[in-house]
């Protein structure tokens, strides 16, 4: 990439990643939204000696049951139908994908804080990027309980309403995660 990356949109660079130009609110309001993503996602429930052990890690217990909270339920959704299989196969699977998300979420969060309007990322951090603003298009998506219908209401809310910033946040998010998914392919 031989010129400066779009104000607002990701572009290809050299070697497979990707380069976007953002201004100082875009940043904040990506790496405040991102910080609440990780606390949404949380620690996970490893247990302390899987931290020592990396077979204790492997073989650790997650949670049996869906989470109760609307985006979490979104981020981390059942397999199967809710029988004993989907929780045998949460109980194995739920921690590593919260690993993932907060890892994702941090590489995210380590651009950013880089500094400098222009964000370079290679590869693989584009591809944790996409899997990010994807995950906060799903949480914010079922906090808003937002449609596929782009008739709806929640595509047409007043200034005044306070669901606005969370729904032009979500809409944001996908135009970023729309040029970033083209910067790559």
């Amino acid at each position: 990439m031989g010129r400066r990356a779009r104000a607002g949109y990701f572009e290809r660079v050299r070697g497979g990643g990707a380069a976007i130009e953002l201004d100082t609110v875009e940043i904040s309001i990506l790496r405040s939204l991102t910080a609440q993503l990780l606390e949404l996602v949380g620690p996970g429930n490893q247990p302390a000696e899987a931290d020592d052990d990396p077979l204790a890690a492997l073989f650790a217990d997650g949670p049996t049951k869906p989470p109760e909270d609307p985006a979490l339920a979104r981020l981390f959704p059942s397999a199967y139908e809710e029988t004993a299989d989907a929780a045998e196969f949460r109980r194995f699977t739920e921690n590593d994908l919260r690993a993932r998300k907060r890892e994702d979420a941090l590489a995210v969060l380590r651009a950013l804080d880089a500094g400098g309007p222009l964000i370079r990322l290679t590869a693989d951090e584009a591809r944790q990027w996409l899997g990010t603003l994807n995950d906060l298009r799903l949480s914010i998506g079922a906090r808003l309980e937002v449609s596929e219908d782009e008739r709806s209401e929640l595509y047409h809310l007043p200034d005044e309403d306070p669901r606005k910033p969370l729904m032009l946040a979500f809409q944001w998010f996908g135009l970023l995660q729309e040029t970033l998914l083209e910067a790559l392919t």
